[in-house]
């Protein structure tokens, strides 16, 4: 049976193309005409043994993999740098950071109502949609959460921001943040304004973009490192947890219909809430053992010596 069961395993894990079949999903008359070493003749007894092998006809889910070349190489780097800003995390502050872009209008998910046709309703409002964007930091080690909220993040807001956390750790050496791969993180004129990188890996720009700082940039060597997680791999990212229990606590569903106001504020009041830090929110977002994130890549370092963990 474990043959059987891995062999067919094999078979699903291809496109059916890949083997002569029609069709871009397995069916049970696929799978039949392609696995004729079963000896089986019938749709019902092809069922009947994809049953008992416990393979299913399941529901599929979005899935991106990350292109990245670099990914476990980038994810080990970060990875040292967060564990070994664990001997000192006040000196060497160690961040996620994340923009997020949320609208007026509510997001759909579950909700209690009564059993029969009766839905949970996500009132629209009469105004068109309207869209807020947040930048944020989530400290790795205490769960604290810098943020500042905007029409838009535009250069000159991303370098406020930057400023602003900057500010909120007086007493750091070094602020390592680890970000995903939106280009303007990389913009020249951004860049400029922090310490001289150390980043091993090139920062990729748009072709058309330039590749030096204009005059009027502010050189400002914040003393901030950015670590620039693999591309198209946001679940490297804990941050985007925070942005996950924002919509279950606030944005789901919410009935604040066209008070637009109303809803920026209770998004500003979530947000609020961390600003001295949470283990509650570490444990959230997969934090409370620093030592843990990643480990399933990297077995072999169970953590390493002299950290607060």
């Amino acid at each position: 049976m474990g043959t059987a069961r891995e062999a067919l395993l094999h078979t699903v894990h291809q496109a059916p193309q890949d083997v002569g079949q029609a069709g871009t999903r397995w069916k049970l008359e696929t799978l039949l005409a392609a696995n004729g070493w079963l000896n089986l003749h019938t749709l019902p007894g092809m069922s009947q043994l994809l049953h008992r092998l416990r393979i299913h006809w399941k529901r599929g889910r979005h899935h991106v993999h990350s292109p990245d070349a670099d990914y476990v190489a980038k994810l080990h780097t970060i990875r040292v740098n967060l564990l070994t800003s664990g001997i000192d995390w006040e000196q060497t502050v160690f961040l996620f950071q994340d923009e997020l872009t949320f609208y007026r209008r509510p997001s759909l998910s579950f909700a209690y109502a009564a059993a029969g046709k009766e839905q949970p309703l996500a009132e629209l409002g009469w105004k068109s949609n309207s869209s807020w964007r947040i930048a944020a930091t989530l400290n790795a080690w205490t769960g604290q959460v810098t943020y500042a909220q905007g029409k838009c993040f535009d250069i000159p807001h991303l370098v406020a921001f930057y400023q602003k956390v900057t500010k909120t750790y007086p007493a750091a050496q070094i602020i390592k943040m680890a970000q995903d791969n939106w280009p303007v993180h990389f913009h020249p004129d951004v860049r400029v304004v922090l310490q001289p990188q150390e980043w091993p890996w090139e920062f990729h720009l748009p072709a058309n973009w330039p590749t030096e700082a204009s005059p009027s940039a502010p050189r400002l060597n914040l003393p901030i490192q950015i670590l620039s997680l693999p591309t198209y791999a946001s679940w490297t990212n804990p941050i985007e947890k925070l942005w996950r229990l924002l919509y279950q606590d606030v944005l789901h569903l919410h009935r604040f219909g066209d008070d637009w106001p109303a809803l920026k504020l209770a998004v500003t009041d979530f947000l609020d809430q961390f600003a001295t830090g949470s283990e509650e929110l570490l444990r959230y977002v997969g934090l409370s053992d620093p030592a843990k994130l990643y480990r399933s890549l990297f077995p072999e370092e169970a953590g390493m010596p002299g950290l607060r963990y």
